[in-house]
């Protein structure tokens, strides 16, 4: 439960927006991210894709990394 998927995406070294799996949705940090999160928030199968990762992509990885767990 306390993996996180996080997708940040940088322009000129500035993060614009943010999907992390703890909240489920995007994030923007910019005028332009705002306007994206906004409507990628609203294509519930773009979220869905995301959410996804988490499982498909951090859980199926944490074995690699982290034997102990």
């Amino acid at each position: 439960k306390d993996i996180q998927y996080i997708k940040s995406i940088y322009y000129n070294k500035l993060e614009i927006i943010r999907f992390t799996s703890s909240l489920g949705r995007y994030v923007g940090y910019t005028t332009y991210g705002v306007k994206n999160a906004e409507r990628w928030n609203k294509d519930t199968s773009i979220i869905a894709v995301k959410k996804a990762q988490r499982e498909t992509y951090c859980l199926h990885n944490v074995g690699i990394w982290y034997p102990n767990m």
